[in-house]
């Protein structure tokens, strides 16, 4: 029996930050892993709010080590062995069954929303075999006792602790602490341990997934069908990539080492018309539909097995009780589409951070409860608009419309932010504004409604409007503008004319661009000479990891 004062289920990079934080703390932390690293995982696609959250939480624990990792320029430079990709923005583009890429002048057919400026600054797509293994490494280095190989079967609560019983490699184990913490991912751990009964998201299409990682994927920008006679606003495929169409889309995200993450997000209709559960067979049909979507993996091979999700779509009932709390990646999974995955993740790692620094590992329950609940009513309201999305598959303008209710909350939120008048009560989507809160969840109401009632081509243009006049009170980013026919690139001015919005001056906006490397060009991505000695020793992370 070994006793801790948190035992962490899971060490993807949520279970793994989560230790390395505690052990800031002085806490006590057992690190449990079923498997062994480095593995194969997908959710690869940050954003700017998880980055800058990423941000906020190594200048406040002191992690020095993971800083770098917030942006492409400065993970290049530090560790150009931890796989990556270049994330420069979100591109969208719309499909028929049968036709090709149309690439309509009027961008009816595409969506482009850069979310950096320049490549220095840029978020990325992390290569989670790397990621998740140097992560876990650092909490190592910093004192947890990390138990790979270790399978948990029972869990027994007790009025002032835990246990945990199960095997490691052949061996019988038990672990104690005063907290559990489950990073395990959906139906996992605590689900299965508890018995935990399962709720769902009323509007979200049970969806299923197909997917795996290729080479040899072509780049959008080389083939005919996407290319354009006007500049985007950022190289295409530097991006995380949605090809969308009725009944789902696929994804494309590329990394750095040549590899590139693929796959399809179907809801019940094509997965059994596509024949998901059958692989490499199912993605050759999804080909067969999507000519232009073809094009681009003609020469692509996949490099190792597809895997095949039968439920894509999960909500827990409850996210914490008596002993224990889940990560909101185990509390919650709806779809990868907005790449909500890992803000929603790091803004829940930074509630229970700011728990266990002001109380420990002790009197934790109504402040974790508090938390759980915030967990799900984030992806509640993440569900909602993606249920939206879903809805509106078949008609891309009113698609491309919804989609600026996230970017809007997004850049929004971001800004505050970065502005340093950080809200701890705001939530994810900016849930609780007073006119946009509402209004979202009325714009979505009514794509929902009319998709049921078979109007939503006759309401579409009231729909768009009312997204439009939804965004308007917080919209720092210039999507207002319709003459930009769908393409943003990130520019200041928006910003700068938007500063009463934030409650800010002219001056304030133009100081926070400055701090933050908006107006600057990208430094070089030669390694620093600093960088070499981590390098020499990334098989053992640094001293603290600080």
């Amino acid at each position: 029996m070994t006793d801790f004062d948190l035992v962490v289920v899971g060490s993807g990079f949520g279970g793994s930050l989560t230790a390395l934080i505690a052990r800031r703390f002085g806490l006590s932390v057992a690190l449990v892993e079923k498997g062994t690293h480095p593995r194969f995982a997908i959710g690869e696609s940050s954003s700017p709010l998880a980055n800058l959250v990423l941000e906020e939480l190594c200048d406040r624990y002191g992690l020095d080590r993971l800083r770098p990792l917030a942006a492409w320029g400065s993970w290049q430079r530090t560790y150009p062995r931890i796989g990556c990709g270049l994330k420069r923005g979100f591109t969208f583009y719309g499909h028929r069954p049968g036709a090709a890429f149309c690439n309509d002048p009027a961008r009816s057919d595409q969506l482009l929303v850069a979310a950096s400026p320049h490549d220095e600054v840029a978020d990325t797509h992390w290569y989670r075999a790397d990621f998740d293994h140097f992560l876990v490494r650092e909490a190592q280095a910093a004192g947890g006792e990390y138990l790979d190989q270790t399978a948990l079967s029972q869990i027994e609560t007790r009025p002032e602790s835990i246990a945990v019983d199960g095997a490691r490699k052949g061996r019988p184990v038990r672990i104690t602490a005063r907290l559990l913490i489950d990073a395990s991912g959906p139906r996992g751990f605590l689900h299965r341990a508890l018995g935990l009964p399962e709720s769902s998201f009323p509007h979200m299409p049970r969806t299923e997934a197909l997917y795996t990682h290729f080479e040899g994927v072509e780049r959008l920008e080389d083939l005919r069908a996407f290319s354009s006679s006007e500049a985007p606003p950022y190289p295409v495929d530097d991006a995380a990539v949605h090809h969308v169409f009725d009944g789902g889309w696929v994804w494309v995200l590329r990394f750095g080492n040549g590899l590139v993450s693929a796959g399809i997000a179907a809801e019940p209709r094509l997965a059994d018309e596509l024949r998901l559960k059958e692989g490499e067979a199912a993605w050759g049909r999804l080909l067969a539909r999507f000519p232009s979507i073809a094009d681009q993996f003609a020469g692509a091979r996949a490099t190792r097995p597809f895997v095949h999700a039968p439920r894509l779509a999960f909500r827990a009932s409850g996210a914490a009780g008596p002993g224990w709390t889940m990560l909101p990646s185990s509390a919650a999974f709806i779809d990868p589409i907005l790449s909500t995955g890992f803000p929603l993740t790091l803004l829940g790692i930074q509630r229970l951070a700011s728990i266990l620094e002001r109380s420990g590992s002790t009197f934790l329950e109504p402040a974790l409860t508090a938390s759980g609940a915030r967990s799900l009513f984030e992806a509640d309201s993440a569900a909602l608009l993606v249920s939206a999305l879903y809805a509106s598959f078949t008609d891309f303008e009113l698609f491309a419309a919804l989609t600026l209710l996230y970017f809007a909350a997004a850049s929004y939120t971001e800004a505050v932010r970065r502005l340093r008048r950080q809200d701890p009560g705001h939530p994810f989507l900016v849930g609780d504004h007073r006119t946009f809160g509402p209004a979202l969840r009325s714009c979505c109401a009514g794509v929902l409604d009319a998709r049921a009632r078979g109007t939503l081509t006759e309401e579409r243009e009231r729909l768009i409007d009312r997204v439009y006049e939804a965004i308007a009170p917080l919209d720092v980013a210039g999507l207002s503008d319709r003459s930009r026919r769908n393409w943003h690139p990130i520019e200041a001015e928006p910003l700068l004319a938007g500063a009463h919005k934030l409650g800010a001056t002219p001056a304030e906006i133009e100081a926070m661009l400055a701090r933050t490397g908006f107006f600057e060009e990208p430094a070089s991505l030669a390694p620093s000479p600093s960088s070499f000695a981590l390098l020499a020793t990334e098989d053992e992370p640094g001293r603290g990891s600080g």
